[in-house]
């Protein structure tokens, strides 16, 4: 039986669709708005999975690119590896509704979201964030909290619902908003500098939109849901609780109280392994259960401390920033460096500037082809002092380097303003906290020492969040360590300029966030990040007047459009010929800007010199020096400039009679020529003739 749902969201039509397809699955869901369609399947195993400590489940956002009518490029032909937009599209889809299920529940979870067809005036990703709770809610899976996801734009000081691509290019903010009916579970948000106050009320704008995809949910659970199973949820034996409880409760409590996280971190071990040898034997197949008493035993006593004792772990006030340094030109052989260091999380930036041609080409189902500002963040295990082997960036990284991009990008000058092609690499060399916002502001201090005329500095904070267990009571932390937010319930990620915000990010751990939280995280944020500016701006003022001396230089010319082609050259030889002879690189627009980069002047002054003789005009009546190229019967063919050739027929390569061409010419040679006529189709006639003339009665009398 199909069962067909619609309503209305921004003045289009969304429906869900639900026993057409995926018959196997628990819920297998069409989900359309507008043209664009997500296919979702969820499944959950039957059991929990034994012997582990967390809930394992897997969110998979695939693109396929028939879905906007596209070949995969390549030779294969067929996807691969998931897009960077894919696992990003795939981690916000986990983060709202992974805390809404059930607390103990361990059995393996897959949404897998398939995008389908896409029109791009309606976002798959906020479509795929819908269509997911939506399947899960109508399943028989024990998700019991529908989100709703709406995207916001800010358009003549507008708020705009879930914005067209037109839209979305008038817009100076783009913002989602994920929410259940009570609270906001979610927020990405990236924007020009938008003020404070007016990030709030887009919040609140948002969530208020998101109650009618709640609604939409709750209708359609009604009409055609699953009954809910009754899910076998973990419980650690009481037993295991009290024993461990009453051994290690004090001295866990001593050991967390200790300010140093060093001096901490080694009591906490030492505790674990006494912990250990006296519940090794006793509970030797519950050491699973053990620890987890011990974790919670942990967090336990860091929400006394913070809720109760009004305490943060290394002393700090809940509105102090940990001590700051910054530093820059590091690396003598990189473009730009920067190294931020607050507290024990330490970030160096590495600045690269390149071509135009150095672009990152993009093979996914969005509207951009390229990208010229792309910003990568590391993380390697040895940056927690771990001993782990190197691996190729996973979701995480993939996902901190997007961030701190986010934050930068409308800072970043113009390709006229600064054309070049720019990379950013942030280096996580220590670990206790926010290393992504950490990374916000290395990247502005290796921009600023590369020379890259940003607009302004930005920097970033992370806020925290700990609560009761009822919600009734909450403090906001700033600039949140490791241990607050591996405790905490909350890392809400701020960054911006002193103008405003660039990028927000929120991940909770708790049934979402109350209107207070995001208003008090949001303003302190602004206070954290003006002081962190001071010390940027303690350290470098403004952007380098001087690039470095390893950075290429750009040589930017206009030529008429039409001219690009005899630049280039017939299969690409006349501008292979100039890089191959002078060393540069060479990047060409069909507008007529070309761009040569090399950090050889003489090199640039030497390719841009033959540019410039290829894209000037022949003109009747000049006299060239040429070269001959080719010699006929008829006459001789001279290159006059780089690319453009002329016919000096045999009557006009000498005053005098000339029976052979070779009597006077050979391939190679450099002659005097002077145009004579250009003929309609454009061929040019030449006359060495009319030269040797014209050179004659140019000379000087001799007295």
């Amino acid at each position: 039986m199909i069962n067909t749902l619609k309503t209305n969201i921004a003045g289009r039509q969304m429906k869900v669709e639900s026993g057409r397809v995926g018959m196997l699955s628990d819920c297998a869901i069409f989900m359309n708005y507008g043209d664009t369609v997500i296919l979702v399947n969820v499944n959950a195993s039957e059991k929990p999975r034994a012997g582990i400590d967390f809930f394992p489940l897997s969110v998979e956002y695939e693109e396929r690119l028939y879905a906007v009518g596209k070949i995969p490029g390549g030779f294969i032909k067929r996807e691969g590896r998931p897009s960077e937009k894919a696992i990003l599209n795939g981690r916000a889809i986990d983060r709202p509704i992974r805390p809404l299920f059930p607390k103990g529940y361990r059995n393996d979870v897959q949404v897998v979201c398939t995008v389908v067809s896409v029109d791009q005036d309606n976002a798959p990703d906020i479509l795929a964030m819908n269509a997911a709770s939506m399947a899960l809610y109508l399943s028989s899976i024990p998700f019991t909290d529908p989100v709703g996801t709406v995207s916001v734009g800010l358009i003549d000081g507008n708020f705009v619902v879930n914005p067209t691509a037109k839209e979305r290019e008038l817009s100076s903010m783009s913002l989602t908003v994920c929410a259940t009916k009570e609270r906001v579970m979610m927020i990405e948000a990236g924007g020009d500098e938008i003020p404070e106050e007016t990030m709030i009320e887009a919040i609140k704008f948002g969530f208020n939109e998101c109650q009618k995809l709640v609604a939409f949910q709750e209708e359609a659970r009604a009409k055609f849901g699953k009954e809910k199973i009754i899910p076998e949820l973990h419980k650690v034996d009481e037993q295991i609780e009290n024993d461990v409880r009453a051994f290690a409760y004090d001295m866990l409590k001593e050991a967390m109280y200790t300010t140093s996280k060093g001096d901490r971190n080694l009591l906490v071990d030492e505790i674990k392994e006494k912990i250990n040898v006296e519940f090794g034997e006793k509970y030797e197949d519950r050491m699973a259960d053990v620890g987890e008493v011990v974790y919670n035993l942990q967090k336990e006593i860091v929400r006394h401390m913070l809720l109760v004792d009004k305490r943060r772990p290394d002393g700090r006030g809940f509105d102090e920033i940990r001590p700051i340094s910054c530093e820059t030109s590091l690396l003598p052989r990189t473009h730009g460096t920067g190294l931020f260091t607050r507290g024990l999380t330490q970030v160096m930036t590495v600045a690269t500037l390149g071509a135009l041609g150095e672009v990152q080409i993009l093979d996914g189902l969005g509207e951009e082809e390229t990208k010229r500002y792309m910003h990568h963040y590391n993380f390697p295990a040895y940056s927690v002092g771990e001993v782990k082997p190197l691996r190729g960036p996973g979701r995480r990284e993939i996902g901190h380097g997007a961030l701190a991009e986010r934050a930068l990008e409308p800072l970043i000058p113009s390709e006229e303003d600064f054309p070049y092609t720019i990379r950013l690499v942030s280096e996580v060399l220590s670990s206790n906290g926010s290393t992504s916002q950490a990374s916000v502001c290395g990247s502005t201090l290796a921009l600023l020492d590369a020379g890259v005329p940003i607009k302004r500095p930005a920097a970033g904070i992370a806020m925290g969040l700990i609560t009761n267990e009822d919600l009734t009571s909450e403090e906001v932390l700033t600039d949140i360590q490791g241990i607050e937010d591996f405790f905490g319930d909350m890392d809400f990620k701020v960054a911006g300029t002193e103008k405003g915000i660039t990028s927000i990010q929120v991940d909770t751990k708790i049934k979402g966030l109350s209107e207070y939280c995001i208003r008090t995280s949001i303003e302190n944020a602004r206070k954290a990040r003006l002081f962190i500016l001071d010390k940027i701006k303690e350290c470098i003022p403004e952007p380098r007047t001087e690039l470095s001396a390893f950075a290429p230089r750009m040589y930017v010319i206009q030529v008429n459009p039409d001219k690009i082609r005899d630049i280039i050259g017939p299969g690409g030889k006349v501008i292979k010929k100039i890089i191959a002879d002078t060393g540069v690189k060479i990047d060409t627009n069909d507008d007529g800007k070309v761009v040569i980069m090399s950090n050889d002047s003489d090199s640039a002054n030497a390719a841009l010199k033959t540019i410039k003789e290829i894209v000037k005009e022949v003109e009747v009546g000049e006299i060239y020096l040429g070269k001959v190229t080719k010699i006929a019967t008829f006459g001789a063919f001279v290159e006059i400039m780089p690319g453009k050739e002329g016919l000096v027929h045999i009557s006009k390569l000498d005053t005098a009679r000339v029976n052979k061409v070779e009597d006077i010419v050979s391939v190679g040679d450099e002659i005097l020529v002077k145009v004579t006529e250009i003929d309609g189709q454009g061929r040019v006639n030449l006359s060495r003739k009319d030269a040797i003339k014209d050179s004659e009665e140019n000379k000087p009398e001799q007295e």
